[in-house]
């Protein structure tokens, strides 16, 4: 337990700079700092400074390679009849009379290790669901799977009910950075290829420790109050980091979960990147500006 505690507390300090931007500078005592006092080192009655470092800017691209051209399909696979380029991005569109059930497109540039991600993701119609799959398999999700079909949930009820049965060539199992319309998951950590499923609910720091339950070890902020980041029916911020056994992901500059995965038979430490269309037809999902960096 002293270790697990010891490596919560290295990850917090080095959480991504979004989560600190959104407190504001504290200063003690008057413009010299606390009261009477020399400052740091004696230098000009300074103090301690508490101000938060500048945000990261999430359109910075140093250092990332662009994987979507922004006109093609080029190095991604999908169903043709589902994915298209509208506009600068990629939309997959569920039709309300015959909805596509849960399928995905999958970036077929390698499969990523270490690396932090950057897109921007919209939801479009009630019912609508998605998210970011890493680190993952193509393969028909071993959890949750009924005799519809449909992916992650199966007849569970999130979209596995509706359409027809997934075409195993698009299916994808693993992690999954999860966004939906209503924001009901939208931030969480979902693993659809074990029994694990939604890992790390928005708002919570978990870790997963082989042979035992997942536990949360700290909070992030109130799970509806996050909520609250996300933008309906519009453009968000989403990022991906993955470094070692640690999964953040962050919307709109707000961390919404991280996932300490300690358990080195169910986790996995590199795999495909594909992006979902889940949920009730009548939906359409969109994906623009994608950027990888390898870590």
């Amino acid at each position: 337990m002293a270790s697990t505690r010891i490596l919560l507390t290295a990850l917090l300090l080095a959480v991504p700079l979004a989560f600190y931007a959104q407190f504001p500078a504290v200063q003690s005592g008057g413009p010299g700092g606390a009261p009477g006092g020399s400052g740091r080192g004696g230098r000009g009655g300074g103090g301690i400074s508490t101000a938060p470092p500048p945000m990261a800017d999430f359109n910075d691209h140093t250092g990332f390679v662009q994987i979507f051209d922004g006109t093609t399909l080029n190095g991604w696979d999908g169903d043709p009849n589902v994915w298209k380029v509208v506009n600068g991005a990629i939309v997959g569109y569920s039709p309300a009379d015959k909805p596509v059930g849960t399928t995905f497109i999958i970036w077929r540039g390698g499969e990523p290790a270490d690396f932090d991600l950057k897109a921007e993701i919209k939801a479009e119609g009630p019912g609508a669901n998605t998210g970011i799959q890493y680190r993952s398999k193509n393969e028909v999700p071993t959890f949750g799977r009924g005799p519809a079909g449909g992916g992650a949930r199966g007849g569970s009820g999130r979209g596995g009910r509706h359409g027809a049965p997934p075409d195993p060539k698009w299916q994808i199992s693993g992690y999954q950075a999860d966004f939906d319309y209503v924001n009901r998951y939208s931030g969480q950590l979902m693993d659809s290829s074990n029994s694990r499923f939604i890992l790390t609910p928005r708002g919570t720091v978990v870790v997963s420790d082989e042979g035992h339950p997942a536990k949360t070890l700290a909070n992030l902020g109130d799970p509806v109050e996050l909520a609250g980041y996300v933008r309906i029916n519009d453009w968000n911020q989403y990022e991906v980091i993955a470094k070692g056994n640690t999964l953040t992901h962050i919307i709109n500059g707000r961390v919404m979960s991280i996932t300490i995965d300690n358990d080195a038979k169910l986790r996995a430490m590199k795999g495909l990147l594909a992006l979902q269309i889940e949920g009730n037809g009548g939906v359409t999902i969109s994906f623009r500006n994608l950027w990888l960096k390898s870590l």
